[in-house]
């Protein structure tokens, strides 16, 4: 990572990954949880993923509307709730 806002313990950094491959998981909400940028995340999965899993990934990631926040939110109604937590997730 470019600028290693903070050192990650092994359970944040697959928490980090299990977020990235939910479609429904912004890059956005995981910045916010993580203080990773998107750039961030993908050294990340780079890093952690086989290269046909990261190639495979970035593929799925590519141009999708719900990994993009800002491009979600206009695509959306306003009143409707984008929060989405795993069943995993604590909170």
């Amino acid at each position: 990572m470019k600028h290693e806002p903070q050192k990650l313990s092994r359970a944040e950094i697959d928490r980090v990954i299990m977020m990235a491959w939910e479609d429904r998981t912004s890059f956005d909400a995981i910045r916010t949880q993580f203080s990773l940028s998107h750039g961030d995340v993908i050294e990340l999965m780079r890093k952690e993923m086989k290269p046909s899993s990261f190639r495979m990934w970035r593929r799925r990631t590519a141009g999708r509307l719900t990994k993009h926040e800002a491009a979600f939110s206009s695509q959306q109604d306003e009143n409707r709730c984008r929060r989405f937590r795993a069943k995993s997730q604590r909170g």
